[in-house]
């Protein structure tokens, strides 16, 4: 639950889609619109990688709708946008990895489908379509903080993909007049994250281990280092671009971080701490595709969008390995 909304005017007269809507950062966009008196939250998922645990608590709520369906359908996505004014889109196929060793289905989901979702929006006369793209399109810049203005050559398929999303919304905007804002996360975490399997990411993968009582693995030498971003900021942000009515905010694309950093040791050191264990890792090779360092710059959504992050890296942490003791039963296989 919310302690307070990030907007300040009335919902209850919006439709809003969210796309993956069963995953992590998808649910807990459902959780806040629910919340705070949307007028109907539609979910569109094919749960390949989201989970119906996720979307449990509110399936009786009367202003929320599930429709199971795939990106890659466009009939799917023509119906899921009929009567919506904000398309929150969520759904693709994360994890750099998986992209690197098949990046057929990639590309599929997170283009073709992203196309699909485009396509049906503007057919169906949405409003606003607010997109998750991704920090890994600065690829190989070493620039540090990362400035919108400014990316590198991919290094992963996955990382072209959320590149390619970002060149096919401009296109549709200035075309067909479709709204589009997209939104480069640096690194989500929090509460609903998946901890299983070789593409979950690092965070959960940390509290799993610690909670489990086995040891964490390392990829590289620790000294990495991320913009962490607790999950709380990038509902913020998808609210915050979904309803702004500043012209200038929109038809672009924005860092979504807390523009601080750290090292994955010093995470695992707070984690550590909020689970009250203490370690040694194990250390495995650098992944292929992985970045050295990750900052953002985030001036450009502060000064357009009105982002304020809440909650700093410390005290999300610190929250999340909170929800993981009270709902073990999500550390385990669904």
């Amino acid at each position: 639950m919310y302690d307070l909304p990030f907007h300040n005017k009335p919902i209850s007269h919006l439709t809003f889609l969210v796309t993956g809507g069963g995953g992590f950062v998808g649910s807990n966009l459902v959780e806040y619109l629910l919340q705070f008196g949307a007028g109907k939250v539609r979910v569109l998922d094919n749960f390949s990688s989201g989970y119906r645990r996720n979307l449990a608590p509110f399936r009786s709520d009367p202003a929320f709708e599930l429709l199971e369906g795939d990106i890659r359908d466009l009939g799917a996505c023509a119906a899921a946008c009929a009567g919506v004014d904000v398309v929150l889109h969520q759904a693709a196929l994360g994890s750099v990895l998986r992209s690197v060793r098949n990046p057929v289905p990639t590309n599929e989901v997170n283009v073709g489908g992203f196309v699909n979702m485009l396509t049906a929006a503007k057919e169906a006369g949405v409003k606003r379509f607010v997109y998750a793209s991704s920090s890994s399109v600065y690829g190989d810049s070493k620039v540090l903080p990362k400035v919108e203005l400014h990316t590198g050559k991919p290094l992963s398929p996955y990382a072209v993909s959320k590149q390619v999303n970002e060149l096919y919304a401009d296109v549709f905007s200035r075309m067909y007049g479709l709204e589009t804002i997209g939104l480069r996360y640096f690194n989500i975490f929090g509460p609903r994250q998946n901890p299983q399997g070789e593409n979950a990411a690092v965070i959960p993968l940390f509290i799993n281990a610690l909670l489990q009582e086995q040891t964490p693995e390392l990829h590289g030498d620790g000294r990495q280092t991320r913009d962490f971003t607790f999950v709380e900021n990038c509902v913020q942000a998808n609210i915050k671009a979904a309803l702004t009515d500043n012209p200038a905010a929109v038809n672009q694309v924005y860092n979504i971080a807390t523009g601080a950093c750290k090292s994955l040791l010093e995470v695992l050191e707070i984690v550590e701490a909020a689970i009250g264990v203490n370690v040694e890792p194990v250390y495995g090779n650098t992944r292929p595709g992985d970045i050295r360092d990750s900052l953002a710059d985030i001036a450009k959504a502060t000064y357009l969008l009105e982002y304020q992050p809440r909650v700093s890296i410390e005290e999300g942490l610190r929250r999340t390995c909170q929800w993981y003791k009270h709902n073990r039963d999500f550390l385990k296989k669904d």
